[in-house]
């Protein structure tokens, strides 16, 4: 019996591309394009492994990793992703993903990594291996690798912010205090080295975080 592979990718041209790439050697059970539909899946198609995407709408690849985490659901997750940064990698990594591969690598890279996820290994892009697994005392260096440190919570209020949804908005979604939240944007604007509300968004677009 072939390895069921779930894909979850919002891009269609490349959910398509990853299909035709894999049927031959994996059954693929599904293909999904946002980070709650991956999750929704994974529950009831109980795939194999999973290819996922960093940035999806919703929720992102990684916060839907950690979801499956916090209900012991261990399928393993391969991301296949256009972010090079090291930061990204680390942190889909300490979030338990199996694999970590650049869309622009030979495709061969991908099936080794769904490959070696199977069999209860991790994959690197090497391109990024050795990045990844240094160790620094300065930390994340650009603004990539910073958001990807950030906690669940604190991306999920720069989505919103950057949807537009003001303190009081998110507060009410969030069933916290408008206080708090602008607590929290002021933590991410020091965390990112962000002057103004309009740089914080923008930085959230350029690393994918929400749509243009």
């Amino acid at each position: 019996m072939r390895p069921r592979v779930l894909i979850a990718d919002d891009h269609r041209v490349v959910a398509q591309g990853l299909k035709s790439m894999l049927s031959a050697e994996f059954e693929l059970v599904g293909v999904v394009a946002d980070g709650q539909a991956m999750i929704d899946a994974a529950k009831t198609l109980h795939p194999d492994v999973i290819v996922a995407d960093v940035s999806m709408p919703v929720r992102n690849g990684i916060d839907a990793l950690e979801a499956l985490r916090r209900e012991d659901i261990d399928v393993p997750v391969v991301f296949l992703t256009m972010h090079n940064q090291p930061g990204y990698a680390r942190r889909a990594l300490s979030a338990g993903a199996a694999g970590y591969v650049l869309k622009l690598a030979a495709p061969e890279e991908l099936v080794q990594a769904i490959r070696a996820a199977l069999d209860g290994g991790t994959f690197v892009s090497p391109a990024l291996a050795r990045a990844v697994f240094e160790t620094t005392e300065d930390g994340p260096a650009d603004a990539g690798e910073r958001i990807a440190a950030l906690t669940s919570h604190q991306r999920e209020i720069l989505r919103m912010l950057a949807d537009g949804l003001s303190a009081k908005e998110i507060a009410k979604k969030l069933d916290i205090s408008s206080r708090t939240v602008e607590s929290h944007k002021y933590q991410i604007m020091d965390a990112l080295g962000a002057q103004s509300s309009a740089e914080l968004i923008r930085l959230a677009i350029r690393h994918g975080l929400v749509e243009p």
